[in-house]
């Protein structure tokens, strides 16, 4: 039988256009071993960021003692906002790996350098025995960790968008957002049933640990999955950079970024804003138990991951601007009735709460990432995808928990966050109206 992989490199045509091409056994079992490969990545970086999230007023304390909490919480997201910064940087160094070397090699050795970052971690010692040398340490493993998601999540994208079929590259396109969501599900659900077994005492004590010590076991998978991995198809056939793919998007592309971050905005802020942020705000405002929070967590985490794919399928189906229209109406104009909830005092209203939010960023996670992939040529796509994707993340979504804990303790208003996703809801509307419709569209 012939191999579509080489035949279709050879005659240097569309991938997707071949019509024995995505529909035979040999493409599907290709496809499938990315996807796979794609997702546990995906797990492992989102995973270990929404631990350290969940567990940030523990890390506080043990890498920031301080005479007030609030100090305390804020140097550890602090923290977790650093790792966040260094992710553009991250993104154009393993998207220019991508685009040079292939889409392969950038992914296994992201997800390797990540692996052993969360290992450091969880074997760190805290303040009371290294002093002021643990936080700084701390910090070098979540710059570490900044740099090697940097093109772990738009590299598996990129990588399941050009093995793609057109008609259905949403779907593709779409599993990497579905392993992220395992990977905060995850997050939340291990914190939760660490805290609930420990105790506050011992979970302060060294109990944080066990849920980074875990990470590692999702690494392995992912090297293990990703060494099978097949190369793009679109690597061979793309027109080489004619200098480096990451000077040629900032000159060349860089009003393509722009619209990137702005299309973005409203589903990354929404996110860490409600699901990293709004943890800490029930136990240290609400005083709600942290084993109840995170259960609250971990349920609303499974109302967005059932949202991802049904939005995928629809956006190949209806176009992705018609749904990236409605999300951005429907999250301003739903955004302050779904904060008060959360600020009830039932765990029925907060759940209600943030189910709703779970389920417009689910739907907003699901219609994106194809149009990541479509929105650059081939020859710097990992690149330009990586650098917009992670300027939004890292200059807003991972800053998000941080302003949102400054602007409540400043302005004694709880109702802050609400109007924070609600303004970012508006740049993400006018953004998608210089979006063209990028259903159908070959990318090779």
């Amino acid at each position: 039988m012939p191999n579509p992989l080489r035949a279709q490199r050879a005659s240097g045509g569309d991938w997707t256009s071949r019509p024995d091409g995505p529909h035979t056994d040999e493409l599907n079992h290709v496809v499938r071993r990315n996807v796979l490969a794609g997702t546990v990545g995906s797990v492992l970086e989102w995973y270990d960021f929404a631990v350290y999230g969940y567990l940030a007023p523990i890390i506080g304390a043990q890498f920031f003692p301080a005479d007030s909490p609030l100090a305390s919480l804020l140097a550890a997201f602090g923290v977790f906002a650093v790792g966040f910064a260094v992710r553009p940087l991250g993104g154009a160094l393993f998207g220019h790996i991508g685009d040079r070397l292939g889409r392969k090699p950038a992914l296994l050795i992201s997800v390797m350098i990540m692996g052993a970052a969360t290992l450091a971690i969880g074997l760190l010692p805290g303040y009371a025995r290294l002093g002021s040398l643990a936080p700084l340490l701390l910090v070098l493993m979540r710059i570490v960790e900044g740099l090697s998601v940097g093109g772990e999540y738009t590299g598996s994208i990129v990588l399941l968008a050009e093995h793609a079929p057109s008609g259905r590259r949403g779907y593709y396109a779409m599993w990497p957002a579905f392993g992220s969501v395992i990977g905060f599900l995850l997050g939340s659900g291990v914190g939760g049933l660490t805290t609930g077994v420990l105790g506050h005492a011992r979970m302060s004590a060294w109990g944080w640990r066990v849920p980074f010590l875990l990470g590692v076991v999702i690494a392995v998978w992912g090297v293990l999955f990703r060494r099978q991995m097949t190369e793009s198809p679109v690597v061979s056939q793309a027109r080489p950079a004619t200098g480096s793919p990451v000077i040629e998007t900032l000159r060349g592309h860089w009003r393509v970024i722009v619209r990137m971050v702005g299309l973005l905005l409203m589903q990354s802020i929404g996110f860490y804003v409600m699901f990293v942020y709004a943890t800490s705000y029930l136990t240290e405002h609400m005083h709600v138990a942290a084993a109840r929070a995170l259960d609250i967590n971990t349920l609303s985490l499974v109302v967005m991951m059932c949202a991802v794919v049904p939005a995928a399928i629809l956006s190949d189906r209806v176009g992705r601007k018609p749904l990236l229209y409605a999300l951005a109406v429907a999250t301003f104009v739903l955004a302050w009735p779904l904060w008060w909830l959360i600020n009830q005092a039932t765990v029925a209203g907060i759940l209600a709460g943030q189910a709703g939010f779970a389920l417009l960023i689910g739907l907003a996670g699901g219609s994106t990432p194809a149009v990541m992939s479509e929105m650059v040529p081939s020859e710097i796509r990992c690149t330009a995808v990586g650098i917009g994707y992670n300027v939004c993340l890292g200059l807003f979504g991972g800053t998000a928990p941080l302003i949102a804990t400054y602007l409540v303790a400043r302005t004694a208003d709880d109702f802050v966050p609400a109007y924070y996703v609600m303004v970012v809801a508006v740049l993400s509307f006018i953004t998608v109206l210089g979006l063209p419709e990028t259903v159908g569209k070959r990318i090779s």
